[in-house]
């Protein structure tokens, strides 16, 4: 009825924060924590390791940078066995301010690259492998990797990573399932020492039927977020995933209490979600960026306008 070896990963609070540059409270962060904590999730994404030097403390909150004494400031108290786990992305983390896991309380990191970054990639992953840390590499914006590259990426990640899991991404929205069997397939051909994962968004409303596509496929590492919070059209949402999974382990009940406390107040402040203009990135296999500023300006309900801007007119 269920496989033990899925692990389950929120990245409410990371991917969120991209919605509203990581300026998440701390009591909802401890909110989402406790939660995941007592749903039994297996990790919580909790925010970015990104640098101060690329970045500002004026435009970004705190969960931008996670810091480790911010980290332990929110979960403090609570008992878990959730990991908690940063997101680093190639060329904005300074290696230096990660402290070696033994002095942080994070368990994973997980660098973030595209197809073309591999070979960074690789060497970020295992400087944090090297400091004692559980490690991933997400493949961003799969959907636009060339196949031939793609192989490329995966036969060094398979031959020079350190990682623990490599993450597939479809950063645009835009798979269906058969592409989403054709990569982890693939994936699973050339990577035997590590497990796949899939991160999913749901610009058309199909990232709890593609994580479930890849599940089906043995990936055994899913993202979500509860209540599908995430940039512009969100992810897979966790309440969905725990209830596939059929894992005894998991308590689906902390999740639903924390979205009628917390998540539905902020469905007021913040949108995201199935709309039009993601559904139109989604569709086209376009990153969600120029829907998420049509939304923030005056003709955000302009549909077509929106799409011809991007295949153009009609003669």
């Amino acid at each position: 009825m269920f496989r033990p070896k899925i692990k389950v990963l929120d990245c409410t609070i990371r991917d969120g924060g991209l919605i509203n540059n990581h300026k998440f409270e701390d009591s909802f962060v401890r909110a989402v924590y406790k939660a995941v904590s007592e749903a039994n999730v297996d990790y919580m994404e909790i925010g970015y390791k990104n640098s101060r030097k690329l970045f500002s403390d004026q435009e970004y909150g705190k969960w931008k940078f996670c810091d480790d004494e911010d980290i332990n400031k929110v979960i403090k108290g609570i008992k878990s066995n959730t990991k908690i786990s940063v997101m680093v992305d190639v060329g904005r983390v300074d290696v230096e301010d990660v402290k070696p896991k033994k002095q942080s309380p994070v368990s994973m990191i997980r660098v973030a690259a595209y197809v073309k970054d591999i070979d960074k990639a690789i060497f970020l992953c295992n400087q944090m492998a090297d400091k004692g840390y559980e490690t991933a590499v997400n493949i961003m914006a799969i959907s636009k990797a060339r196949d031939v590259e793609l192989t490329e990426a995966l036969v060094q990640l398979e031959k020079e990573c350190k990682a623990n899991v490599i993450n597939l991404v479809d950063s645009n929205g835009s798979l269906y399932q058969e592409p989403v069997e054709y990569l982890v397939k693939k994936a699973k051909s050339i990577i035997k020492t590590k497990e796949i994962g899939m991160h999913a968004h749901n610009n058309q409303q199909l990232a709890f039927s593609n994580t479930i596509e890849a599940i089906i496929h043995d990936a055994n590492s899913v993202d979500c977020t509860i209540y599908g919070l995430g940039r512009a059209a969100g992810n897979c949402p966790t309440e969905l995933i725990l209830g596939f999974l059929k894992n005894p382990k998991f308590d689906i009940r902390p999740i639903l209490d924390v979205i009628s406390k917390e998540f539905i107040p902020l469905r007021e402040k913040l949108e995201w979600g199935y709309i039009i203009p993601y559904a139109i990135a989604g569709m086209l296999d376009e990153h969600p960026r120029a829907a998420m500023a049509l939304r923030d300006g005056k003709n955000k309900e302009n549909y077509r306008e929106f799409y011809e801007s991007i295949v153009g007119t009609e003669e």
